[in-house]
């Protein structure tokens, strides 16, 4: 069956939108913005906003979350990309900023607290995210039928002996069906490091308390966007794209 969050992206890959005519769809009603400073910070600022009677709303008070080392660049999402922008590439230590949908939900236990609607998908051994440019599966998820042997696989399990991978949240960067070699792979929501003293390779990453009580709020029949920018670049943003 072709994964609910990639048909949504199919449908907007046939789509075409000058950047002054992209605003955020109207079916989606929840979403989560992300404000860092400037485009080298690697810190953020999250709030989630759900939609009430066509009016944004935010759910909740702000909290904080950790970004790439090195910052922010461009990424791929439903969001056009300014003309000569500098985008993510894989490897660069930046995170994707623009406008993205939040995928399927994934980690080692068995279930977590969550809208029956969103899909969990429980980690094992034989799971595997492909982070490898020169894969035609790059940036997929891929489940092999044996455990991993070689090093390739070893390298590209989703399960690794890594506390901060054990619950994930997909963020659909550069996601099926159009995927660009080396434009940057495997971009999640998880839990921080070092109690947020350490910045990510390109993944948002916060509390793990947090991240359960995000998890709880989303619900795919609302289809929840991650919006993440600099904050000059959201307020240029925010009046033409309809942001909260």
């Amino acid at each position: 069956m072709f994964p609910r969050i990639f048909a949504a992206i199919a449908l907007w890959s046939t789509m075409w939108f000058p950047a002054q005519a992209f605003e955020l769809p109207s079916k989606s009603t929840q979403c989560l913005i992300g404000i860092a400073d400037t485009w080298d910070s690697s810190t953020a600022t999250l709030t989630f906003y759900q939609k009430v009677n066509g009016h944004w709303q935010a759910a909740g008070v702000p909290w904080e979350a950790r970004l790439g080392k090195k910052g922010l660049d461009w990424g791929l999402g439903i969001h056009p990309v300014p003309a000569g922008a500098v985008t993510k590439k894989e490897g660069d230590w930046r995170s994707p900023a623009g406008v993205f949908i939040i995928g399927d939900v994934w980690g080692y236990e068995p279930s977590v607290k969550r809208n029956p609607d969103l899909s969990y998908h429980q980690v094992t051994s034989r799971d595997l995210w492909i982070e490898d440019p020169t894969s035609p599966k790059y940036n997929q998820h891929v489940v092999i039928d044996h455990e991993p042997n070689t090093p390739w696989e070893k390298k590209q399990q989703m399960k690794q002996a890594d506390p901060a991978h054990a619950l994930q949240v997909f963020i659909a960067h550069n996601a099926p069906p159009k995927v660009t070699p080396n434009a940057g792979s495997s971009i999640f929501f998880h839990v921080w490091r070092g109690g947020g003293s350490k910045p990510t390779s390109g993944c948002t990453t916060m509390d793990e308390v947090k991240l359960r009580a995000f998890i709880a709020k989303l619900d795919p029949k609302q289809h929840p966007l991650y919006v993440l920018l600099p904050k000059d670049e959201y307020e240029k943003h925010r009046g033409p794209w309809k942001l909260p």
